[in-house]
């Protein structure tokens, strides 16, 4: 009896676990809305950019290398997202204990250093990322208007040189998302820093 009872609990527990904790987004997946303070002192969410085609998530911060060598092209893509109809929003996934560069109050010097003219939020307590399946900083997301992942991985194809880069991954799949059609290029590897959590 007793053994009957240990194989029926190691069958239940995996999915007790799987459901507790969830599998990370992945493309074509609808996402759960956020709600997240942003530099300049309100909570945004998805939901509170009205009547756009699609939105534009980034998983970035301050400290790290590759996130900083991506600022500037960060407003070329607020300027396109703002173009197109499409909403930028950045988050910063890292533990501030663990890496103090990437504190809220700094996060609000190096956005008003940069101009960033998009919602720049601090994941404040890691509940945000794990469910997006982030892994690196800068991370992109792309989704269409009801919400659903058409696109994750890099932003574009050099992470060290802006004008090396031949392809916009983020900006060619808004752009097909704009002419209601799937993206030809769904997943890339995403290049930059490993999430910093305690």
């Amino acid at each position: 009896m007793s053994q009957l009872l240990l194989v029926l609990f190691s069958l239940v527990m995996p999915f007790t676990s799987s459901n507790e904790v969830g599998d990370p987004y992945t493309v074509g997946d609808k996402v759960e809305d956020f709600n997240l303070k942003s530099v300049d002192g309100n909570m945004y969410s998805l939901s509170s950019a009205k009547n756009v085609k699609g939105y534009i998530v980034v998983f970035t911060c301050n400290h790290c290398p590759y996130a900083v060598m991506y600022e500037d092209r960060m407003n070329g893509l607020n300027a396109f997202a703002n173009k197109n109809d499409f909403a930028l929003f950045a988050i910063n996934p890292n533990d501030p204990n663990k890496v103090p560069e990437d504190g809220f109050a700094e996060m609000e010097v190096r956005a008003k250093e940069k101009g960033f003219d998009f919602p720049y939020m601090l994941d404040e307590g890691q509940k945000v990322y794990p469910k997006w399946g982030a892994t690196k900083t800068p991370h992109a997301y792309v989704l269409d208007a009801n919400m659903v992942i058409q696109y994750i991985g890099a932003i574009d194809n050099s992470p060290r040189d802006a004008a090396a880069a031949t392809i916009n991954y983020v900006e060619k799949a808004a752009g097909s998302i704009l002419l209601g059609e799937k993206p030809a290029i769904t997943k890339t590897k995403a290049i930059g820093c490993s999430i910093k959590t305690m």
